[in-house]
């Protein structure tokens, strides 16, 4: 007979309350107006205060408006058009609303709770490109969970619309998009031969599949149409607008963060339902109602003073490290990580990230998404550390620059980044400019006539 035995064991569990904060904190000003009508629409206990300006409206909404009066006062000031031309580069949306659309695609699947914060975590470190930008590993270790779990919960998500998001990198990528054609040439390309696909080596392609030129032609066409980057494409062009969650103001020669709120109602729990709910003689079905509903209120409440707190906590943090940024010098940033902001304000790196990605400050130098002021650091000879995105700048400028008909190689490269002051190895040359999703030398190679 088996015996019985019992262990002890501690498991990562996300309560309620930890659920409704990190979807709140994740969303910009603009969707969090959204979320709060949303939720003003589903629960009754949750209403919108009454604010002195409702009550002035209310009094003067028979008088009538003399437009001449203040001409600038119909049009918020805090709305800022991406169609304004500048010198200096201003932001887009990049891709948060891309990914709220998958995130809503998950209601599709049949998932846990545990499996729907795992998803919606990956969705939410997804790259411009839409692969997955952290090592499942990692997301593992924050649930308590074998990364197998996690890579499960990607393959599903590898279902979502547009083929190939969550994908770990190109090759996957195209994988994906091939699935159920795993005869064909295309497929059997990828999957084995991916390296000589990737490098343009069709002489070696033609030789192990032993077909002709034409059809090697037909199959490149084939792949070539799949889409590498399925999370390319998304970001808002024209005239879309950009609201700013912070404001970064100098006040007495200090630095001052206000979170834009101004388009966000105030929230408070209904005094009417909230003396129903004491009433001894409730039927019990509508007691346990109201309960939850009263609870739901009370996190949501909650949710938003703590967005409020964490977002305000983060830009003070980044302002202390960027001080030459704040100082006007707009383009020597500092190197710095997401680790660095989550270990001086004491929180999880994930929660920095959700923080970061989608929010806007506006700034006297102009309005910059969060995630714009991080970039990896590089030490030279020298022992001083430099900013990751001056040598990656000059690195581009040097490719764009280049005579085509004959480009420079990694070498040819490292040697001219030295000559600008940046003495980096061929490697790192190699790193930077697959990171710019630039070419080898021989790729970029043009024929001239």
């Amino acid at each position: 007979m088996p015996r019985l035995k019992q262990r002890q064991s501690l498991r990562q569990t996300l309560s309620p309350q930890q659920v409704i904060q990190a979807s709140i904190l994740q969303l910009n000003v603009s969707n969090l107006e959204q979320k709060i009508l949303d939720e003003l629409e589903s629960n009754p206990v949750l209403e919108q205060a009454e604010t002195q300006d409702d009550e002035e409206v209310i009094n003067s909404e028979n008088e009538e408006v003399d437009f001449e009066e203040d001409p600038d006062e119909y049009e918020p000031a805090n709305i800022y058009d991406n169609t304004r031309k500048e010198n200096r580069e201003l932001p887009v949306r990049e891709q948060l609303d891309f990914a709220e659309g998958l995130v809503r695609q998950l209601d599709n699947f049949n998932l846990s709770d545990l499996e729907r914060a795992i998803a919606e975590d990956i969705l939410w470190n997804l790259d411009e490109n839409g692969y997955l930008a952290v090592d499942p590993i990692l997301i593992a270790d924050r649930y308590d969970r074998k990364e197998e779990e996690v890579k499960h919960v990607q393959d599903k998500l590898q279902q979502l619309e547009p083929p190939g998001i969550a994908a770990k990198d190109l090759q996957d990528c195209l994988l994906i998009q091939l699935k159920g054609e795993e005869d064909t040439l295309a497929y059997q390309i990828v999957s084995k031969y991916f390296d000589d696909f990737a490098n343009h080596r069709y002489d070696r392609l033609q030789k192990y599949l032993d077909i002709s030129k034409d059809s090697l032609v037909e199959v490149i066409e084939e792949i070539s149409n799949l889409n590498p980057r399925p999370g390319d494409g998304k970001i808002g062009i024209g005239t879309e607008t950009v609201i700013p969650d912070l404001l970064a103001v100098q006040q007495d020669r200090k630095w001052v963060v206000i979170i834009n709120e101004s388009w966000i109602p105030e929230l408070n729990l209904s005094n009417e339902y909230v003396t129903m709910l004491n009433q001894k003689d409730l039927p019990g079905e509508t007691q346990k109602y109201l309960k939850e509903k009263f609870d739901s209120a009370s996190w949501f409440i909650h949710a938003i003073e703590q967005r409020r707190h964490t977002l305000t906590a983060v830009m003070e943090a980044i302002i202390k490290r960027q001080k030459g940024f704040f100082k006007g010098e707009i383009e020597l940033l500092v190197p710095m990580k997401l680790q660095d902001i989550a270990d001086d304000i004491d929180m999880d790196i994930s929660t920095i990230s959700r923080s970061t990605r989608g929010k806007y400050v506006d700034t006297p130098y102009g309005i910059f998404e969060l995630k714009s002021f991080f970039t990896e650091g590089y030490k030279l000879e020298s022992g001083e550390e430099v900013s990751t995105k001056a040598i990656k700048d000059l690195l581009k400028k040097l490719i764009d620059d280049e005579d085509k008909s004959f480009p420079l190689t990694d070498t040819d490269l490292a040697n001219q980044l030295k000559d600008g002051g940046f003495p980096v190895a061929r490697r790192t040359v190699a790193k930077y400019r697959e990171q710019l999703h630039l070419s080898v030398a021989r790729l970029r190679r043009e024929l001239t006539y």
